[in-house]
């Protein structure tokens, strides 16, 4: 029986670990060039990364999409052969690919993973449709049961937000939104913002990441953490001190403590970007993007689909991707959904430990309940993709 390598193929880092393993090994999806020292870091390389003043970044992915095979085959290369160590010949691969996602570039991910790595199978789905198989009887605190009829992904990643709605684990496609809001936009506008206002970042894609990351959180309520943004320093609940790293002494950057005696680090003052920034998920519209929020496109979601689902739906939303990590996320989002639809629905929303390997844990729990006839009906084996080509495939991985 081969084993079952299960990689989530983010477009800014790959989860990538066997079925049998606890936690997934997460992996940057890029290859990155110091401008000082010239060097080339490939996926997990870049933790040998001494300097990330100023990087240059060579990413696969373009708005959400994969587009430059030959930096995806490199990272893969990487993955396979060093991170993982894997046998393609005597292994299952279950990999993520986008919603929606192109045929070219299906057909593409067919013929690399079976003609070039030679893999045993593959099943190709959606990080969403593997979110499904979570515990939600752990995520809801409830006692074991089994997965709920309906549900709601709400996956906030890299390159755009997906509202997913499922039915007997299977995508209304009817009632999919997107928001062309990430990870990244965030942190492009952070570094916009800060560039502005400070110092020159936009070259600083690595540590503005980190800002957002170590900073940013969700506001309850705009107005009122915006009037406290505006008081003195001392008096200012906002305002943090971001201490940049100076890559001689130190590699990172920290926020400073309120307590912590003054010193002669360089820091970046960081107010209320902290909430403004991540705004933008709840409202688009503030940077003039014609797009609902994400409370707003979860009742639109809703909306498109049978009213006989609609409660379900409401009680139980999973929020996964790295945006949903954010201080206050979920809180913000629960508030939203409450004002914007009838008392008489209940809402529950539950937010994985980690956000990030939601997609990974479910496939995991998916390879360990799902029956061996259902999942031939969904893995095609080498044999059937060198008999009948892509055609196999988009037959059986189809939505």
């Amino acid at each position: 029986m081969p084993k079952t390598l299960i990689v989530d193929n983010g477009a800014s880092t790959i989860k990538v670990g066997y079925a049998h393993h606890q936690q997934p090994k997460i992996v940057p999806n890029v290859i990155v060039r110091g401008r000082n020292d010239r060097r080339h870091f490939i996926a997990d390389q870049l933790d040998n990364c001494t300097d990330f003043s100023a990087l240059i970044y060579r990413l696969a992915f373009e708005k959400g999409y994969v587009t430059n095979w030959g930096v995806e085959r490199t990272v893969w290369d990487r993955v396979f052969n060093h991170v993982i160590n894997t046998d393609p010949s005597d292994t299952q691969l279950v990999i993520t690919e986008p919603l929606f996602n192109l045929p070219a570039i299906q057909e593409a991910y067919d013929q690399i993973l079976f003609e070039e790595y030679e893999f045993n199978s593959c099943y190709r789905t959606s990080g969403p449709q593997l979110c499904v198989y979570n515990d939600w009887s752990y995520l809801f605190g409830e006692e074991q049961g089994a997965m709920p009829d309906c549900c709601i992904i709400v996956d906030s990643g890299y390159s755009f937000t997906h509202i997913v709605p499922f039915a007997h684990q299977r995508p209304l496609t009817r009632g999919i939104r997107r928001i062309n809001v990430g990870g990244k936009l965030l942190t492009n506008q952070l570094k916009e913002t800060v560039s502005f206002r400070h110092y020159d970042m936009m070259e600083e894609t690595y540590i503005i990441n980190d800002v957002k990351e170590s900073c940013c959180f969700v506001s309850q309520d705009v107005m009122v953490d915006l009037a406290a943004s505006r008081l003195p320093a001392a008096s200012n609940p906002i305002v943090q001190e971001y201490v940049l790293p100076d890559f001689s002494t130190t590699t990172h950057g920290h926020v400073r403590g309120k307590n912590d005696a003054p010193s002669d680090e360089q820091v970046l003052p960081m107010n209320n970007e902290r909430f403004m920034i991540p705004e933008i998920l709840m409202h688009p519209s503030d940077i003039g993007m014609d797009q609902a929020g994400i409370p707003e496109a979860i009742v639109q979601s809703v909306s498109a689909c049978d009213q006989e689902y609609h409660g379900l739906l409401y009680a139980n939303i999973l929020l996964v991707g790295g945006n949903a990590s954010m201080p206050g996320f979920k809180d913000r989002v629960e508030r939203d959904l409450r004002r914007m639809i009838p008392t008489d629905y209940e809402i529950r929303l539950a937010v994985p430990a980690d956000c990030t390997v939601a997609a990974w844990m479910g496939g995991q729990r998916m390879m360990k309940h799902i029956g061996k006839s259902e999942l031939q009906k969904r893995v095609v084996t080498r044999q059937e993709y060198l008999e009948h080509g892509s055609n196999v495939c988009r037959q059986k991985f189809a939505y």
